[in-house]
């Protein structure tokens, strides 16, 4: 198991995609594309992005975007190897702060039905199922839960 003691949770910068790019290929079937993460750092005046990082090593990442008093999380993932180790709930709690922060009152998130991993992490820290997008994921078509959190 690796040593957890000293991760560091901060903003993402233009300089961490190629590191997160690691991350969401090993995370993801259908990873975002580098310029969609471009396009969220440089374009996305809604976007914020957070790194977790270990040793000057990207290990996970989580945006939220805060459109006037909601937040929504774009994504999360942690790099295998790091995973059931809390990077994602301290990825998720700084976000959910950082919303707070910038005067967001809920929160929500798509997740695969199939990811029980994911949705007990959700519920964790206080999402509550909130409905079904009929055939979300267009790799498969699987359906998404849609989770809601009051903050």
């Amino acid at each position: 198991m690796p040593e957890l003691g000293s991760v560091i949770i901060r903003a993402m910068t233009a300089e961490d995609i190629d590191q997160v790019m690691v991350v969401e290929c090993s995370a993801f079937d259908v990873p975002w594309s580098r310029q969609a993460f471009e396009n969220e750092i440089n374009t996305n005046q809604f976007a914020t992005y957070f790194v977790a990082e270990l040793a000057e090593k990207i290990i996970g990442y989580c945006g939220v975007w805060v459109i006037v008093d909601e937040a929504h999380i774009t994504n999360l993932a942690v790099l295998d190897g790091y995973r059931g180790l809390k990077v994602g709930e301290s990825l998720l709690r700084q976000v959910m702060l950082y919303a707070i922060s910038r005067h967001a009152h809920s929160m929500s998130l798509e997740v695969r039905v199939s990811n029980a991993i994911a949705q007990n992490l959700y519920r964790k820290v206080g999402f509550r199922n909130g409905g079904i997008r009929k055939n979300y994921y267009s790799n498969n078509g699987e359906d998404a839960l849609v989770m809601w959190v009051r903050l």
